[in-house]
């Protein structure tokens, strides 16, 4: 889906495929889609629920699409659905300098913190294998879901 943004951005030499849509159901959490005017799903967000932690693991819509309001109101929609399960906060990693990527969190109330909890570290880690940082600074954002 949106992912075609980041390939024509960085033009890697590979890029790794996306799970699919079941094995993100099957994670702890939940996975949110929105539609359009004529009900074809355009976008979906994805929050991890780990160690007491409600983490958006992907927000995607499609570019042709984009710049509709959909991510913001899949950004909205999965801190209320967070706020109903419990959740106090939630946190995202990203690219800080994709404007896409922090500075759309920022104008979602999102600020930059340090990943504090080993669920958090391990992501870190987990990017650095994958490569993710060699196409710019990732940065963990978080906010207090009130």
């Amino acid at each position: 889906m949106a992912d075609q943004l980041f390939i024509d951005l960085f033009r890697p030499n590979r890029w790794e495929a996306a799970p699919s849509g079941a094995s993100r159901a099957a994670e702890p959490g939940f996975l949110l889609v929105v539609a359009d005017e004529s009900e074809t799903i355009v976008g979906f967000v994805h929050v991890l629920e780990t160690g007491g932690i409600a983490h958006l693991e992907q927000l995607s819509v499609s570019p042709e699409h984009g710049r509709r309001g959909y991510g913001r109101a899949l950004v909205e929609a999965a801190k209320s659905e967070a706020r109903r399960r419990g959740h106090d906060r939630m946190t995202l990693r990203t690219y800080a300098d994709v404007p896409w990527n922090a500075p759309f969190y920022a104008r979602a109330g999102f600020v930059e913190e340090s990943p504090s909890t080993p669920f958090q570290r391990h992501l870190v880690l987990v990017e650095r294998r994958l490569g993710l940082d060699q196409h710019g600074r990732r940065i963990q954002m978080g906010l207090t879901l009130t």
